[in-house]
């Protein structure tokens, strides 16, 4: 077999001390088959694509050989899931293959998801079905194309083997704390006692500027490992913060700068109608970045309410949850990090809570800031806040798309989302009389607002309807195409007019499932 010696791999997390992970390969599957290589991405990491979707590079993409200089590892981790904390989570489907450094320098995670068992794997079988895979890269390359930031797609990879998806969702939900028959062992037996369906297997490479996360810390100080702790905050200052080293409190830097960028980033979820559907502290990356596409979805018709995922039956990650449950996931890092902000516990809790205190001016400021270019208003005024939640109440009360909404702000489209058109125009009145006030062009302005709102979304019945195709026909052209549209989601692109359209009544997905 050829060497894949074109991954030039130079890996710092493996050397912290071992018991921050455990060492070991993938598990090979039977038939790997390449469903798709991102050759946009392979060049920004300095891959050879050719090479890379070689015979040769699907075995290694699929896990079933190992390249010179990998290290594959599981990280481990615990987390707050729903609330409850469970003290030991880890890569149970995901191994770390190692770290390459891309064509700008930037030191980045090359992992493989569905990968087979580790021992953070429980029950578990350690393997994904196509679906969830063919999902996370579908959205999750949406979301780069979006410019938010977010882990990558680099490749999926057909197994030629099933998972069981019965068995797999009932032991996730166990694992999380939900009611649900279980699955005591999954055998052949020629019924279908103890399968809903038998869906084929993918193999996803995820590309991220690192794999920590909160539940990273939390696993640490769950132990008391004030050392461990202290050893894992070092290095992500190191890697992602090094402007931190040299603060007068290196460790509170840390918690400002990880504030700081979960600001900005659930600002920009929340500016393109972004539901993550499973915010638990072990989905929450340390380096900012829109991390493990589960049941996540966008809006369809306005509702700040809006909850997709199946097992979020409370509520607690809709859609205008989720800033506060962004604070309530970064107290929990401050809580981890408590002793290293301060000897006396007294004065390390002030110092934790007036970071955490923090979030929400800055969620704000990014968010208005957004909604302003969206808006299309340049310049700030007092009023834009209300004048931008005047408009988020009308969308509500009429159920207008999200997307095109905002949009439609530009070409005089938007009033067809509103059933109360009267409404609309009292408040788009206001907002003429504010763009009024705006100096500059007003075709600038009018690019701005373009280049500031989409005219394409991964819409969810799409995104069901490049799925269905692939796992039920095989047929992968559906999933091509949408993975091509949505890589220019600003751009109106003739031809492909169905794509930028909200779905049909018929075609409404109400439900998203987590893919575990």
């Amino acid at each position: 077999m050829e060497a894949l010696d074109f991954f030039k791999f130079d890996n710092s997390y493996a050397r912290l001390p071992e018991h921050f992970y455990a060492r070991l390969p993938p598990t090979a599957v039977s038939a790997p088959r390449l469903i798709r290589l991102n050759e946009q991405l392979a060049s920004e990491l300095g891959l050879d694509a050719k090479r890379l979707s070689s015979p040769a590079g699907v075995q290694f993409l699929a896990g079933n050989c190992v390249a010179p200089g990998s290290e594959p590892i599981a990280m481990a981790y615990a987390g707050h899931q729903f609330g409850g904390f469970v003290p030991q989570l880890g890569d149970g489907r995901a191994i770390l293959l190692g770290e390459i450094i891309d064509s700008s320098g930037v030191r980045r995670d090359i992992q493989l998801k569905g990968a087979g068992p580790t021992p953070y794997s429980r029950r578990g079988d350690g393997r994904a079905a196509m679906g969830p895979v063919l999902r996370e890269y579908i959205v999750s390359e949406a979301m780069a194309a979006l410019g938010i930031p977010t882990t990558r797609s680099l490749a999926a990879v057909a197994t030629g083997e099933t998972v069981l998806r019965e068995y797999i969702v009932s032991e996730a939900m166990a694992a999380l704390g939900i009611p649900t028959t279980r699955s005591l062992a999954a055998v052949a037996t020629g019924e279908t006692v103890l399968r809903e369906r038998a869906l084929p297997g993918a193999v996803l490479t995820r590309v991220a500027s690192s794999h920590i996360r909160v539940g990273t810390f939390e696993y640490f100080a769950a132990q008391g490992d004030v050392d461990a702790t202290r050893r894992l905050a070092d290095y992500v200052i190191a890697r992602h913060y090094p402007e931190c080293r040299d603060a007068p409190n290196p460790y509170r830097a840390l918690l400002d700068a990880v504030i700081a960028r979960q600001a900005s980033l659930v600002a920009q979820w929340l500016l393109v109608g972004f539901i993550h559907g499973v915010m638990n502290t072990d989905n929450t990356s340390i380096a900012g970045e829109t991390i493990d596409y589960g049941p996540c979805a966008f809006m369809d018709g306005f509702n700040p309410a809006m909850v997709y995922s199946s097992i979020d039956e409370r509520g607690r990650y809709a859609y205008g949850n989720q800033p506060r449950i962004a604070q309530w996931n970064l107290a929990r890092l401050a809580e981890a990090l408590l002793p290293l902000l301060d000897v006396d516990k007294s004065a390390a809790v002030v110092q934790g809570q007036a970071a955490i205190d923090g979030f929400t001016p800055q969620f704000e400021a990014a968010y208005l800031t957004g909604m302003r270019r969206k808006l299309g208003l340049m310049q700030a005024k007092a009023e834009d806040l209300s004048l931008a939640q005047d408009l988020l109440a009308l969308m509500a009360r009429n159920a207008a798309d999200f997307t095109l909404t905002f949009r439609g702000l530009n070409d005089g489209s938007a009033r067809g989302q509103f059933g109360d058109a009267a409404g609309f125009d009292q408040w788009a009145a206001r907002w003429r009389e504010r763009l009024s006030q705006e100096s500059g062009d007003e075709r600038a302005r009018g690019a701005a607002m373009a280049a500031s709102n989409p005219w394409l979304i991964p819409r969810n019945h799409l995104v069901e309807e490049a799925i269905a195709a692939a796992v039920d026909a095989q047929d992968f052209s559906p999933f091509e195409t949408l993975v091509s549209v949505l890589a220019a989601p600003y751009d109106e692109q003739p031809g492909f007019s169905r794509y930028g359209e909200p779905p049909k009544p018929e075609q409404i997905v109400h439900q998203t499932f987590c893919g575990t």
